[in-house]
């Protein structure tokens, strides 16, 4: 019974988050890798306290309140900014649960250590254990996802946003650690919170991926018509285009055009993929998109810097977008 009560709900709240997830958003192999991930910062943070508590001399509970949540909130993270970096990340939904799992990684590992450590028989402990501290392991690295995704939907490209929402971690997780109430109590406050954030940040993310859906949908589908049509040059794209023509030399602007032509069409799939998705549907990966997807980066190339920073106010291009590729595969 307690192995249960001390393993199983963090792993049932991350399915819960999943199953959450209309949009099918996150790919079962990098939920995997966090899960693995987080039970390697569990190993690494033991062994990375251990030291600074017996080099530094600390007492146990300064190491409990302070030191520890910096340590282990570093390392939890570092997997969610890999997967940020790598455009994996698009929305602040995939992000939450990215994060939960690397959290709930961590958990596994740590209240398995303590199982084989603490002979103990209270049921209560177990439940502060699996419902306490693991979905505040979760729930730490969860909230530190959102609130980077958050900021990037904010236009913010700077180092500041993980600076600050890294701070949020460990100050929840050392809040959690000073136990200013009693851990009956602290469980349920922290699994409320936790869980009261992610519903919320669920039902906020939801709103902004379908306005995002609506508002960018509407608007390629009409400019890819006007392209196939040969009518571009009646759009306020295809204006731009002609003022800026001349300063490119001729191969260049044909690739520019082969880009913009391209881009849509994959912009266009990506967002058709995840419609399809929250209405259910299964989505078979399309055997060219690879091809597609080679062709682009090639066009990306031939263009230059400066060629894609010219036709950067025609397709609006944000981390967002460099994500839609992620999910085309």
């Amino acid at each position: 019974m307690k192995i249960a009560i001390a393993l199983l709900p963090v792993l049932v709240f991350l399915l819960l988050l999943i199953l959450m997830d209309c949009f099918k958003l996150v790919k079962i192999p990098h939920l995997v890798l966090c899960l693995v991930w987080g039970m390697l910062c569990a190993i690494g943070a033991y062994f990375i306290n251990t030291f600074i508590l017996n080099e530094l001399n600390l007492e146990r509970q300064e190491m409990t309140r302070y030191v520890g949540p910096l340590v282990e909130e570093t390392l939890k993270m570092i997997m969610v900014i890999l997967l940020i970096w790598k455009n994996r990340i698009g929305f602040m939904i995939d992000g939450a649960i990215y994060g939960f799992g690397v959290g709930a990684g961590f958990a596994l590992v740590e209240n398995i250590w303590y199982l084989l450590e603490l002979n103990s028989q209270n049921l209560l402990l177990w439940m502060v254990r699996g419902l306490g501290t693991a979905i505040m392991h979760g729930g730490t690295t969860s909230v530190f996802a959102i609130l980077v995704m958050q900021s990037f939907g904010r236009k913010q490209r700077s180092i500041f946003p993980y600076l600050y929402s890294w701070l949020i971690a460990i100050l929840m997780h050392s809040f959690f650690n000073h136990f200013v109430m009693p851990p009956a109590a602290m469980m349920v406050f922290t699994l409320v919170i936790i869980a009261l954030t992610e519903y919320f940040i669920f039902r906020s993310g939801e709103r902004n991926l379908r306005r995002w859906l609506e508002l960018e949908f509407d608007s390629e589908v009409k400019l890819m018509l006007m392209i196939r049509k040969g009518q571009f040059a009646r759009t306020h794209a295809g204006e731009y285009m002609m003022f800026i023509k001349d300063r490119f030399a001729p191969m260049a602007v044909v690739d520019m055009l082969a880009y913009i032509s391209l881009y849509l069409e994959l912009s266009i799939k990506a967002k058709s993929k995840l419609m399809l998705q929250e209405a259910g549907i299964h989505v078979r990966k399309e055997e060219s998109i690879d091809e597609k997807l080679t062709e682009l980066k090639a066009l990306e190339k031939n263009i230059g810097v400066t060629g894609l920073l010219a036709i950067a106010p025609v397709l609006r291009v944000s981390r967002r977008d460099l994500w839609k590729w992620s999910s085309l595969k």
